[in-house]
């Protein structure tokens, strides 16, 4: 495995040098900032990322602000509880991507933010979730939260600004070439050397899961 100057070295030659690649890096939200965030933007983002998935993604953003307006604006005790009347008219509702099963997942996805209140809330869940056990809180969404597993769990917390790493096409691809896994990670071994790297890389450069990620990807 290669220390993460070393990949980075690499991004930065295929990216026209260090500044320019600096340049394309995104940065994570502070633990502040992410409590503060209000639960139905969390809910908002949830959805957008599970409706998103196995979709043409700028089909479902063309579609948002129907979605904002269908559900409510994504209240989460509204949501919670979506009773069959409500149900059975958003598989009608144009303004929406009519899928019985993810519509289904906006009303346990709301049930998931309300249980996390009692831990101090999703924000302050996700935004204090250390790092080091980044497998641990993508376990959690998929565990806990409903079509939040796999890529959707990770896309869901970069866009909502919370530190985390993508296990995109080109960041596996990078892993490979390490020598760290063989295939794209599914089993629970393979997600822990994934971890143990990101947690190497991240003591070496000081830098957020959410900078490696990208170097990662663009090290490609």
């Amino acid at each position: 495995m290669r220390a993460f100057d070393e990949i980075y070295a690499i991004a930065a030659e295929r990216h026209g040098g260090a500044v320019a690649l600096e340049a394309k890096l995104s940065r994570p939200k502070d633990a502040q900032t992410l409590a503060a965030i209000p639960e139905d933007r969390w809910l908002s983002g949830m959805t957008q990322r599970v409706f998103s998935a196995g979709f043409n993604w700028k089909v479902i953003e063309a579609k948002w602000d129907g979605f904002e307006e269908a559900f409510h604006g994504f209240d989460a005790d509204r949501c919670a509880m979506m009773d069959d009347d409500w149900f059975d008219a958003l598989l009608k509702d144009a303004r929406i991507v009519r899928n019985g099963a993810k519509i289904q997942s906006v009303r346990d996805n709301a049930v998931f933010v309300q249980e996390l209140r009692s831990e101090g809330g999703i924000g302050s869940v996700i935004g204090g979730w250390p790092a080091e056990d980044y497998i641990g809180l993508l376990d959690m969404l998929k565990r806990r939260g409903s079509r939040l597993g796999g890529s959707s769990g990770q896309y869901f917390l970069r866009f909502s600004g919370a530190d985390s790493l993508i296990l995109s096409a080109d960041v596996v691809a990078r892993l490979i070439a390490e020598g760290l896994i063989d295939k794209p990670p599914t089993s629970k071994s393979a997600m822990r050397a994934v971890q143990d790297a990101v947690s190497e890389w991240r003591k070496q450069s000081g830098r957020s899961l959410t900078e490696i990620s990208q170097v990662l990807a663009r090290s490609v």
